[in-house]
């Protein structure tokens, strides 16, 4: 039997409840991994808050890292001992449990798995908003909205990599330094900078793109922060879900495209998580990314990891330790 954390019902952090759960052998096409480290991600409250609807009852978690236990037949990816991460579908706040094997992904020897279930999910994340959804390139300016988060440190790293120019945007004062120190050019403090106004002052006409995750409470802000035919990518849901969008309003402020990309159709392909992944470890191993751990808590307090989280006082990643 496996300890895991489970959902009755859809609410708040009090809903979730330890329950021993029975694991079995691996089927064919699959591997039992037992997790050493469990991310915990934003989408993990919004699965639990019923934001993003489950079948119910449910498990939690979609990133964790640890051992291959058993594989089931025809498994040849992965064995007995390998040290792995995951991004897959919600059950990974467990001491263990059954996956399919082609959504593993070994660990390089220079990686952790603490660091790996900090940044996997983040920074898959990551690869595909500086890849995919807008290609940076070098001196190209750029806002990200909560930049002191645990995918936006990410982001802000990679971002500096490539050589753009990184503004960030925080919630409080005392976290500026911080994101200055991962390579931003500037950070700005909602509700203390007109964002906009400060963004158009130090590019001229606004950025080419805005990477917000806070949603609600910053969107028409980011908008605003625009050059003409800039892409808004909404990724985020931090403040809750942006409203329903009047395609009439990216007109008027400057013919602007919006996105809402998920990381799961990302890494869908084989051969796409396999490159993510490998392009995030280079980093990791380089030095050139390094994964802030905010908080740590046992399994059985998950809970307590969702107050923190959703209390936006947090930088960094946050952990659950099986």
């Amino acid at each position: 039997m496996s300890k895991a954390i489970r959902i009755q019902q859809v609410g708040g952090p009090e809903v979730m409840r330890v329950e021993a759960v029975e694991v079995g052998s691996p089927g064919a096409g699959e591997a039992r991994v037992r997790h050493q480290a469990v991310g915990v991600n934003f989408v993990d409250t919004y699965h639990r808050s019923g934001l993003y609807p489950l079948p119910l009852p449910s498990g939690l978690g979609v990133e964790a890292a640890g051992l291959v236990e058993a594989v089931g037949a025809g498994v040849a990816s992965v064995r007995p001992g390998d040290r792995v991460a995951y991004a897959a579908g919600p059950g990974a706040y467990a001491e263990e449990r059954l996956l399919p094997a082609d959504r593993l992904v070994k660990l390089p020897a220079g990686v952790s798995s603490e660091q790996a279930a900090a940044a996997f999910l983040k920074g898959l994340t990551a690869h595909m908003l500086v890849t995919r959804v807008h290609a940076v390139k070098p001196g190209e300016p750029v806002v990200v909205t909560a930049a002191a988060g645990g995918v936006g440190q990410v982001l802000v790293q990679w971002l500096a990599s490539i050589g753009a120019r990184v503004i960030g945007v925080v919630g409080s004062a005392g976290k500026a330094e911080l994101v200055r120190g991962l390579g931003a050019e500037a950070v700005l403090v909602l509700g203390t900078d007109d964002v906009p106004a400060r963004v158009k002052a130090l590019t001229g006409a606004g950025v080419p793109v805005v990477y917000d995750s806070v949603g609600a409470a910053t969107f028409e802000a980011s908008l605003d922060c625009l050059a003409p035919f800039g892409l808004m990518v909404t990724y985020g849901n931090a403040s809750g879900p942006v409203p329903p969008v009047d395609t009439g309003l990216l007109s008027r402020k400057g013919s602007l495209s919006l996105c809402r990309p998920s990381v799961f159709h990302h890494i869908a392909a084989r051969a796409d998580l396999e490159g993510a992944a490998a392009a995030l470890f280079a980093l990791l191993a380089a030095g050139t990314i390094e994964v802030a751990v905010g908080g740590r808590w046992p399994l059985a307090q998950a809970a307590d990891a969702h107050l923190a989280l959703q209390s936006r006082a947090t930088t960094g990643s946050l952990l659950l330790l099986p």
